[in-house]
């Protein structure tokens, strides 16, 4: 168990995942109270000043034209946290919200936000303690950001609605009085500069991409069995043609490759008269490493996203003015989160079509649909069809959600991100990749056991061993939900990629 700073500034992926998946402590740095007390101080000044401010002084959303006295602030900011919480569906993750927790903490670390210090030190408890609110998964629109979502954070810290504690859900008033945490009573601005801003629909997305890298590899180690299966041509992955088209996820997976399939007895130890393979193979670099690319451009505009201020409106201190703007608009995550929607769609898109390969008996060279005894056994033939359907889902998923818009709040807010739409369809694509990267390396291990006596190389050997130590080679048919099931798991655990890149010095 380790320990991540806050301090506004240098948040990174890594560091996102420690806390989230992992359970990571978080400690604010020295210098984040002075920032946050100076940003403070202004909206202090302004309320005793009697200054129009959006959502301190006024209403919300199209209600901003109604002005709010100086005795119904903490009314004013309760009823905007009950009022938003109006999310529904299944709930979140935990963790993505310990995620969204964590992002928002960084953004009021910044010092912009005009919020008491206090704020940021029982949002860190929370997350410490691991008490986790329940957040439902659907009611952002990503306008003002995730508005619904944050409002179910912010209303656990009031002592309402529930929470995730010690394994069990129940009502988070019960958890904060067991962890001695007295309820939050939000001031001016602070319950609005809770649920305005992006950092729920950011996890989400930092937790996909985090997937997504582990994925690339995986998919590189699908294509090296796929290609000791179909005794595939290596020379399209030469170094010297990638360093004639130089991008950078190109050039990692042809690289890949070549570690993996490393003293290969089925590829460099028979002849052939083929020269070149299908495109499947031989241009699964262009295509594996095209996507990686996407999830570099994404990784950016996410890592960016993470250390900026995504709230309104914004304390500027040094000026002492409060001016509202749009920086919670959830258009540069949506984009983004559709583009790799797309991009890992396009991996399982080929993945399929080497699934289909291998079970082709006229293309592999191998037995029809990878079984002995064809007819009485049908072998792979419908594992395929499982991949075609991934696939073909996969494609409906990657329409872009950021090309929608329904207004909302009487027009006032006309234009939408559907940055959560984005969001939750980009989950659903990571977890089909899966599944067909699954039945590939299933199919592909199946396919190397017809080339015995000949070995694969360093790497699909290690990784053909790992997934025979709990699935057979298939003799006769089975029900293979069960062994897709299993090699599923065995991909999403640490363990196995660990070792494959341990026996060949690791992976790009």
């Amino acid at each position: 168990m380790g320990e991540i700073l806050v301090d506004g500034e240098s948040l990174r992926l890594e560091d996102l995942v420690r806390v989230a998946k992992y359970g990571w402590k978080v400690k604010l740095t020295n210098d984040v109270k002075e920032k946050v007390e100076r940003s403070r101080g202004v909206i202090e000044q302004a309320i005793e000043l009697r200054k129009v401010i959006y959502g301190i002084t006024t209403g919300f959303g199209d209600l901003a034209r109604i002005l709010i006295p100086p005795e119904k602030v903490r009314e004013l900011q309760r009823n905007l946290i009950r009022s938003h919480s109006c999310g529904v569906g299944d709930p979140f993750p935990p963790e993505i919200v310990r995620g969204a927790m964590l992002l928002r903490l960084n953004t009021l670390a910044k010092g912009f936000s005009g919020v008491r210090y206090e704020i940021l030190e029982f949002l860190a408890e929370m997350i410490n303690r691991d008490i986790c609110p329940v957040v439902p998964t659907k009611g952002s629109v990503g306008a003002s950001g995730d508005l619904a979502p944050l409002a179910h954070i912010a209303l656990t810290m009031m002592g309402e609605g529930e929470v995730f504690y010690k394994g069990k859900r129940i009502p988070a008033s019960l958890a904060l009085k067991e962890e001695l945490l007295p309820p939050i009573v939000f001031e001016a601005k602070e319950g609005i500069a809770l649920i305005n801003g992006t950092p729920v629909m950011a996890a989400v997305g930092a937790l996909a991409l985090n997937e997504a890298f582990r994925l690339f590899k995986l998919a590189d180690l699908a294509l090296s069995l796929s290609l000791e299966a179909l005794e595939g041509v290596p020379d399209a992955f030469d170094p010297r043609i990638h360093k004639l088209r130089p991008h950078p996820g190109q050039m990692a997976c042809a690289s890949n490759v070549l570690k993996l399939i490393q003293e290969s007895e089925i590829i460099y130890g028979t002849q052939r008269e083929r020269v070149q393979d299908a495109y499947s193979l031989r241009c699964s670099p262009q295509v594996h490493g095209a996507s990686r690319d996407v999830a570099s451009f994404v990784r950016s505009v996410l890592e960016r996203e993470f250390n900026s201020v995504t709230d309104n409106p914004i304390v500027f201190p040094e000026s002492g003015d409060v001016i509202s703007g749009g920086n919670f608009h959830g258009e540069p995550l949506a984009l983004s989160m559709d583009f790799l929607s797309i991009a890992l769609s396009e991996v399982a898109n080929i993945s399929e079509r080497r699934v289909a390969r291998l079970v082709d008996g006229h293309l592999s060279g191998l037995p029809d649909f990878l079984v002995f005894s064809k007819g009485v056994n049908s072998g792979f033939m419908i594992a395929q069809y499982v991949a075609a359907a991934l696939a073909s889902e996969n494609k409906v998923l990657s329409h872009p959600a950021s090309v929608d818009s329904i207004p909302t709040s009487a027009n006032q807010e006309d234009h939408v991100s559907m940055g959560m739409n984005s969001a939750l369809k980009l989950l659903k694509v990571v977890d089909n990749l899966y599944k067909v990267l699954s039945i590939e390396i299933l199919a592909s291990c199946q396919g190397i056991d017809f080339r015995k006596p000949l070995k694969p190389g360093k790497g699909t050997r290690v990784a053909h061993s790992l997934v025979r130590e709990i699935i057979p080679f298939l003799i006769e048919d089975v029900p293979l939900y069960l062994e897709i099931a299993k090699a599923e798991e065995l991909l999403r655990g640490e363990e196995f990629l660990r070792e494959v890149e341990d026996s060949v010095g690791g992976l790009l």
